[in-house]
């Protein structure tokens, strides 16, 4: 068991106790847990065995498609017709689309109640439950509308991970290489030297991005600056994401993360902050985990159009997160138009 102390509050790692602890000393007038079929049927079975209280269950539907306020309204609903109020606690039981979507309808239900995050996923675990980022996807942009506000606590279960297919423990897996490109050149250098997650210590992988991911974001709460940096992979991330989401083509966030990172490594060399070589080993290194999709990627002008809503632009001018070097982040760097179609050559060759 390991725990990780923030400004406002803990991450506890496989800790059934402090759960409960927190549920009993909160002593809150009404329990509410939010699921989706996945969850309700793989995850909820051992929450209600460790659990030491009664809870009424709001199901939502799985996936990105339905991180929407049409699903928020359905959990609104939901408390209201179970009686919530301010003094209830909503526990979030699922992966990033629960976590971003059930904060979100907690922390506006009349005005705010309290939440907890129990991240299911990989991608959730070292990244979506950490920081306090909260929202929903509009008109296929990726998490527009939404606020920043820090759960009560987080609760890490690595047995969650027993239950998701190879491709999402990959997903997840992305985050936690851009840590370490960010951050952390050992660990970039330790995670993609793997040729499989069969073997991973998954407590240890964990603790260690969620570290990163901590120390970030508690020296800038609201994104102002260096928190920033996790951006990195994201700007083009998202537009690959966003366009692969109104498309109907199967692309899971991790997934177009690494895209991402390859394109804007590329980005990194452009402007002569890491070498070609640096950039060309970074690439073999993601697609040897990742394999390699250049028909996933829309022209440039649809690509363009996407991230002219990134939520890091300025006064309509794109601002990406790059590499300083490998092992340390930067951000708010101007890149052109021009550059930007030469990552996504340097990717598709």
């Amino acid at each position: 068991m390991k725990q990780i102390k923030c400004n406002t509050y803990s991450i506890h790692i496989n800790n059934w106790e402090a759960v409960n602890n927190y549920i009993s000393v909160g002593d809150y007038s009404s329990l509410f847990v939010v699921v989706d079929e996945n969850t309700l049927q793989l995850c909820l079975p051992l929450f209600e065995e460790k659990i030491n209280a009664k809870f009424h269950i709001i199901l939502t539907q799985s996936g990105e498609k339905n991180k929407t306020i049409d699903s928020c309204q359905i959990i609104w609903n939901k408390m209201i017709h179970l009686g919530a109020d301010r003094h209830s606690l909503c526990i979030n039981l699922g992966g990033g689309v629960i976590g971003d979507m059930g904060g979100f309808a907690a922390s506006t239900f009349m005005r705010g109640m309290d939440f907890i995050q129990i991240p299911t996923s990989l991608l959730s675990q070292v990244d979506a439950s950490v920081g306090g980022k909260l929202g929903v996807d509009y008109n296929n942009y990726k998490n527009l509308i939404g606020i920043i506000k820090n759960p009560g606590a987080v609760f890490i279960f690595t047995d969650f991970l027993k239950t998701l297919p190879y491709k999402h423990l990959l997903s997840g897996f992305a985050e936690a290489i851009k840590h370490g490109l960010i951050r952390a050149e050992d660990t970039f250098q330790k995670l993609t030297h793997v040729d499989s997650l069969a073997n991973i210590d998954w407590e240890d992988l964990v603790y260690e991005s969620v570290k990163i991911k901590k120390t970030i974001t508690e020296a800038d709460p609201y994104e102002r600056g260096i928190r920033k940096v996790l951006n990195f992979g994201h700007t083009l991330g998202h537009a690959i994401e966003s366009f692969a989401l109104s498309s109907k083509k199967q692309l899971l966030h991790g997934e177009a993360i690494a895209i991402g990172m390859i394109m804007e490594t590329y980005l990194s060399y452009l402007c002569d902050f890491i070498s070609l070589q640096e950039a060309k080993d970074v690439k073999n290194k993601i697609l040897k985990l990742y394999g390699h999709h250049p028909s996933i990627i829309p022209n440039i002008e649809t690509l363009f159009g996407l991230m002219s809503k990134d939520k890091k632009n300025k006064g309509g001018i794109l601002k990406f997160s790059l590499l300083q070097k490998i092992g340390e982040g930067n951000f708010d760097q101007e890149v052109t138009k021009e550059d930007v179609e030469k990552s996504v050559i340097f990717y598709k060759a």
